[in-house]
């Protein structure tokens, strides 16, 4: 597998204050990989130590098998904390940003145009920076991030400052740009939103990763053996379910059952066919990101409470 970003026991402190510790990390190419956790747990610090803006105290950092300083111009990144000039005109920062990431003056200007277009700001095209909401400066941030089409991406909280059809809008350019085989890696605290995108996550907290891998692999190793179950109105679950060892009611007519260690989903559902229940919906629960990263934050401190 062909690695974009290799981080290799990255450490970086300020002060008294370790805000990366030795964190290892792969990031494949053409995939969505996330770098997940709580505010202050150190996503932006290692971004920045990716990118070259911040040198780290110990370990090795490659981007596209060479130094961060000589893959810059293939990157694409987007800072947690705007850095737009804002008595410039929103066009010509534009096309003047495209043309110091090497495009020409007529290409930096179609780009612009279209990119504008994209994200419905080009009514404001001749507008200065801060005349636009926080939103149209975020999506504005955006464009100059994406106009060099660059191979790899960075997005440090992508989604601040959006309303939710302008954070659909991000998540679609997001898909597109993995569908054209770039290599996006998004940082945020907000796990929700980042799950329907990320393929490959990095949970950190405290500066250091407490589990890492595939989404998909992460849920299967996390999930907890349950079952969501829906029943017709007017019908009750019976008070015993063969291969059920707990259950209760979420919402009118919806249980959900804990299965018993050797029981399987479709073991289940066929227990509950052979009943004549009306079943209406039936599925496996799949923790979210949120229940594994809190789950992995507490298998960590158990590990660090039994070695002191």
């Amino acid at each position: 597998m062909t690695w974009v970003v290799e981080l290799q026991r990255v450490s970086k402190s300020f002060g008294t204050v370790r805000a990366v510790d030795e964190v290892s990390l792969q990031v494949p190419a053409g995939r969505v990989f996330a770098l997940l956790g709580p505010n202050g747990a150190g996503k932006t610090t290692t971004l920045r130590v990716l990118m070259g803006i911040y040198f780290p105290d110990a370990g090795e950092v490659r981007v596209f098998g060479g130094p961060p300083a000589a893959a810059r111009t293939r990157i694409g990144y987007l800072p947690e904390t705007r850095g737009l000039y804002r008595q410039a005109r929103v066009q010509e920062l534009l096309e003047y940003l495209a043309q110091l990431k090497g495009l020409d003056a007529r290409t930096a200007r179609q780009r612009a145009v279209a990119w504008l277009e994209r994200f419905d700001l080009l009514a404001w095209a001749r507008r200065k920076v801060h005349e636009l909401s926080h939103g149209m400066q975020q999506k504005l941030q955006l464009a100059v991030t994406l106009i060099h089409e660059p191979p790899l991406v960075i997005l440090d909280e992508p989604f601040q400052g959006l309303d939710p059809v302008n954070v659909r809008l991000v998540e679609d350019i997001i898909r597109d740009l993995r569908a054209r085989g770039r290599t996006i890696v998004l940082s945020s605290h907000q796990l929700h939103r980042v799950e329907r995108l990320a393929e490959e996550v990095a949970l950190i907290h405290q500066g250091r990763i407490v589990e890492q891998g595939a989404l998909d692999a992460l849920r299967r190793a996390y999930a907890r053996g349950q079952v969501r179950v829906r029943l017709a109105p007017g019908h009750d679950l019976p008070d015993a379910v063969p291969g059920v060892q707990a259950r209760r009611a979420v919402e009118p007519g919806v249980w959900l059952l804990d299965l018993a260690p050797a029981a399987r989903p479709g073991d289940v559902l066929q227990a509950l066919l052979a009943q004549g229940l009306p079943l209406e919906g039936f599925e496996v629960v799949q923790p979210s990101l949120e229940d594994i990263f809190l789950q992995a934050v507490a298998t960590q401190q158990e590990a660090q409470h039994a070695m002191a």
